[in-house]
């Protein structure tokens, strides 16, 4: 990645703390996401479940100054740590690339209030978004009603099909936090449901998509799996205890995948999983 154009982004996002290369990092990979989806310089774009915006400033970027980024999320402006989405879009907006963005945060998109033209943008982007969403049934209602929206789907989310060891504790904390959701109610969990790369085939196309193009792309330098690891560890017991109506043995089973996890967390230096990504049209 050119070295300006990094800089350049990584000046758009909200200081992090006195380390910059987490966010450079995270820059990084929303660059290669990006030019494996060819977005180009005058694009429209809607984006599903912007967050903070790594994915959403990255975009604004490469569109320039006649394209534009629709980005919206189900959560409220108060919602992430250390900063929370609301701050970072603020920061975002302020920066160069904010001309080019408008933010909807506490948006549904399956709201009935919540429609588009038909073909309104060329690229419908869902970047490491869908494990935030509470159920199958959610995703593939989603895909479909955005599909009169745009012309091509950009997709991206960790590959649950580990490559090496240090990839492990990444995947068995995020199965044992989806694992919870399943007796959840109502969540604001960071994940909700665990999908795998095919899993995600099966119901895009049944939403009516057709593949073009699909990758996964080595995200293993990434911090992500070593924050989950740690944040599962450190909330565990407290998601048992709220959850008092889940089975005996079902907990007996969280408690053995937590003694893995803390047992493999400790002896290997923790790696994200890599980034299944594709293009649908």
């Amino acid at each position: 990645m050119n070295i300006h154009i990094l800089n350049s982004i990584v000046d758009c996002m909200p200081p992090n703390g006195a380390n910059s290369i987490i966010q450079r990092v995270q820059t990084e990979h929303r660059w290669k996401l990006i030019e494996f989806w060819n977005i180009k310089e005058g694009s429209t774009v809607l984006e599903i479940g912007c967050g903070q915006g790594d994915t959403t400033a990255a975009l604004a970027y490469v569109v320039g100054d006649t394209g534009f980024v629709h980005a919206i999320d189900i959560a409220s402006p108060s919602y992430g740590s250390p900063v929370t989405i609301g701050d970072s879009m603020n920061f975002i907006q302020k920066s160069e690339v904010g001309s080019r963005i408008k933010v909807e945060f506490e948006t549904n998109v399956l709201s009935p209030g919540i429609d588009f033209p038909q073909n309104a943008f060329d690229f419908i982007v869902l970047s490491h978004s869908s494990w935030y969403m509470k159920s199958p049934e959610e995703l593939f209602t989603i895909l479909k009603k955005v599909k009169k929206w745009g012309n091509t789907l950009c997709f991206a989310e960790w590959d649950t099909r580990i490559q090496q060891a240090d990839q492990l504790p990444h995947f068995l904390s995020v199965l044992i936090q989806a694992q919870y959701e399943c007796f959840k109610e109502n969540s604001i969990s960071n994940i909700r449901t665990l999908f795998t790369p095919k899993d995600i085939q099966i119901i895009a196309e049944k939403a009516g998509w057709q593949f073009i193009a699909e990758e996964t792309i080595d995200s293993s330098h990434l911090q992500d799996g070593k924050w989950e690891t740690q944040q599962t560890l450190a909330d565990y017991e407290q998601e048992l205890q709220i959850a008092n109506h889940l089975p005996p043995k079902f907990k007996a089973l969280i408690q053995s995948e937590i003694n893995l996890l803390e047992t493999i967390g400790k002896k290997n230096d923790v790696r994200s999983m890599a980034t299944y990504t594709f293009l649908a049209k």
